[in-house]
């Protein structure tokens, strides 16, 4: 059903997806990056460093919206994720 290539690129992402990334401590001489996300339920942060061509993360972070912050629009979500990202 499958080639060789496409059974080879599904255990790739297979392994992908069941190894948990592996945080690295902060370097204050490397880049950094904060990613963040608010979506209409929650909000999300990744902290990661580049190093060399391979980015690495440092820290996760999520938590879901309060009733009040439930009804902000997206743009306002999305800014409240920066701000509890740089916050954490």
């Amino acid at each position: 059903m499958f080639n060789e290539e496409a059974v080879s690129q599904f255990q790739i992402l297979k392994e992908a997806f069941t190894t948990a990334p592996i945080l690295s401590n902060f370097n204050p001489s490397l880049p950094t990056i904060v990613e963040t996300d608010g979506s209409d339920y929650d909000l999300s942060a990744v902290l990661s460093q580049v190093n060399g061509s391979v980015k690495h993360p440092i820290a996760f972070d999520s938590r879901k919206l309060l009733p009040a912050e439930l009804n902000y629009k997206i743009h306002d979500k999305e800014l409240l994720g920066i701000f509890c990202a740089l916050k954490h």
